[in-house]
């Protein structure tokens, strides 16, 4: 059976692991003022419409994902030829509504695809599952790895699918925003007032960060620490800290910047991850931040993601 898999470009993976993998991006389509950019996961020209875009007029933007009848574009000219059976996993449905277009799309896919498939020379069914991976970003990441590895390994669709979806179940994205004023003004812009002025106004001044958790739909507050670099440090750390003791459910640890790689790099608590990883066989993903994720957190955002039991964060 040909397993394809997709993902939307919200997904922080490196785009070479992607290509490598025969990983077909659902693209999301940012709008600033004029200018306009497809995100396919390209880290140069999304470092490139940062700078000159995101980091002054972010909080303005719009993004586009895939609308239904795009999606089914896609399958019933491409994917219902080159598949059997597609995962498409999403960012999760409670903060875009990619999930619910896939879905929808998925109807009319499954309805319409006969007669393209035996055009090609195919006599036997496609079918396609689509997965709300439940999280953000580079947490997003830990399903389409595992996904890559099992059909690597030549597991059934039936399989994929279970263990894919308990995978999502226990994945954990952990989010440090640099700018609480910028978070504040994004989440205005989408109708959202979770985030006050004074709240902001308060954060700012006394350079308080949240670490912001992302589990099952969800997103909150786990812990507020003084100064950004601090915060990324006890996130990289507690991150490790779960390596070392073997807690993780699969091989893969994600990590996603807003910005350069090298400056991420440089940030306290980096080594002892990328170390902690080294040492247990855990395979390190790191990316740039989809533009997606960019205007939606802010510049010089850090995600990381990893899946395992319960949730034992501590500030």
């Amino acid at each position: 059976m040909r397993i394809g898999l997709v993902v939307d470009s919200a997904c922080d993976l490196p785009l070479s692991y992607l290509q490598q993998n025969d990983i077909t991006v659902l693209p999301i389509t940012v709008r600033i003022g004029e200018a306009v950019l497809a995100d396919h996961r390209d880290e140069q020209a999304t470092l490139q419409f940062l700078h000159s875009h995101v980091a002054t007029r972010g909080a303005e933007a719009e993004t586009m994902p895939f609308t239904v009848q795009q999606i089914q574009d896609l399958f019933l000219q491409r994917l219902v030829i080159d598949y059997d059976y597609v995962f498409c996993m999403t960012i999760t449905k409670t903060r875009s509504p990619i999930f619910d277009n896939a879905q929808q799309a998925s109807f009319a896919i499954l309805n319409d695809y006969r007669p393209i498939r035996a055009a090609a020379g195919h006599d036997t069914p496609f079918a396609l599952r689509v997965i709300d991976t439940q999280n953000l970003f580079a947490a997003q990441g830990v399903t389409a790895v595992e996904a890559v590895r099992l059909r690597a390994a030549g597991e059934g669709a039936p399989k994929i699918r279970a263990r894919l979806e308990n995978l999502a179940m226990h994945t954990h994205g952990y989010l440090v925003p640099p700018d609480l004023y910028y978070i504040r003004n994004r989440a205005r812009t989408k109708g959202d007032r979770s985030v006050s002025l004074l709240s902001a106004a308060l954060g700012t001044a006394l350079d308080i960060k949240p670490v912001l958790h992302g589990y099952r739909g969800e997103t909150g507050p786990v812990a507020k620490i003084k100064g950004f670099e601090p915060a990324v440090q006890k996130v990289f750390e507690h991150a490790a800290k779960r390596v070392e003791q073997r807690e993780l459910l699969t091989p893969t640890m994600c990590i996603s910047y807003g910005g350069e790689l090298d400056d991420m790099r440089a940030l306290p608590g980096y080594t002892t991850l990328r170390d902690a990883c080294a040492a247990n066989n855990i395979e390190l993903f790191e990316s740039v931040m989809s533009l997606t994720g960019m205007v939606n957190v802010g510049k010089g955002a850090v995600v990381v993601g990893f899946a395992a039991e319960g949730n034992k964060f501590a500030a």
